[in-house]
């Protein structure tokens, strides 16, 4: 978790170098669609600033009052990036509007656009960079940054291939047009990122074959055992919650039943990273014949 501390850390100080790129090309052009583009970097460097907090808080250890840990801290950073992301998305608007109301030439494109190309490079590298490390570190907060950045990627080139075109025919009004068009898609991008992020909130399922490979490697490995039935999953974090109630002879003994969950937690664990595992053990009476994994 220290490690995806310093990612945040270095999220923000690249977000601020972003940020003064973009504003720089802002500041020469007047552009209003590079405006929309500088808007969306405040959030980045909001945004990574909220995932640093929610890591430092998601990295304590469980406590009196949170037996569960804190990974769920990781979400409400997710969330509030989201928020932020459709905030910017309507001062993109208002500003887009006030353009088209005072449509003006743009000044000095051919700098302000090299500018902004450097700084969306800078995001694509670090973007990626993100992405792979929230795969590996198993973090909605680095994932949600990463998703974020790539999609500011993606307006940064709309944004000069835009510009380009406005120059190149000398129709002004295309540029908050264009600005308009940033905001919409950065709109998108927020919902998706908030829906993302509740379904954590709401201790959503991993995916559908993510549970069937945790249903299959508990039929493998419980030998000896009946069935397993009531198998429930949640994310939370990086970390996945599973449990479920397996069935075994009335006569087995507690330590022949102990040695099964021993050997079926050994096998999730030895495929699945972050799994927190409880099994209730019941007598063969409990069996429920329908709708259940039989072993």
């Amino acid at each position: 978790m220290k490690q995806a501390q310093r990612i945040a850390a270095g999220s923000i100080a690249i977000g601020l170098a972003v940020l003064a790129l973009k504003l720089a090309a802002w500041w020469l052009t007047g552009s209003a669609a590079l405006f929309s583009d500088a808007a969306e970097s405040v959030v980045n460097v909001a945004a990574s600033a909220a995932a640093f907090v929610a890591l430092r808080l998601a990295a304590r250890p469980p406590d009196a009052d949170h037996p569960y840990g804190h990974d769920k801290a990781e979400f409400f950073a997710a969330v509030i990036e989201g928020v932020l992301i459709v905030v910017a998305a309507l001062v993109i608007l208002q500003h887009a509007w006030q353009a088209v109301q005072n449509p003006a030439p743009i000044a000095a494109p051919f700098q302000g656009m090299a500018l902004n190309a450097a700084a969306g490079a800078l995001n694509l590298a670090w973007g990626l960079f993100l992405l792979r490390s929230a795969r590996r570190l198993r973090s909605p907060a680095l994932a949600a940054d990463a998703r974020h950045l790539l999609s500011d990627v993606v307006t940064s080139v709309g944004v000069i291939a835009g510009l380009s075109l406005a120059v190149a025919t000398g129709i002004w009004w295309l540029d908050p047009l264009l600005a308009a068009a940033t905001a919409l898609y950065i709109l998108g991008s927020g919902s998706m990122v908030i829906r993302a992020s509740v379904g954590g909130l709401m201790d959503e399922a991993p995916a559908a074959e993510i549970v069937a490979r945790i249903r299959a490697l508990v039929g493998e490995h419980a030998e000896g055992a009946i069935e397993a039935h009531d198998l429930r999953t949640r994310h939370a974090g990086r970390l996945t919650f599973l449990e479920f109630h397996l069935v075994v002879p009335a006569l087995m003994t507690v330590a022949d039943a102990h040695a099964i969950c021993d050997r079926i937690e050994a096998a999730l664990k030895a495929e699945m990273e972050g799994l927190v595992i409880t099994i209730h053990i019941e007598p063969e009476g409990k069996a429920k014949h329908h709708g259940v994994l039989v072993l």
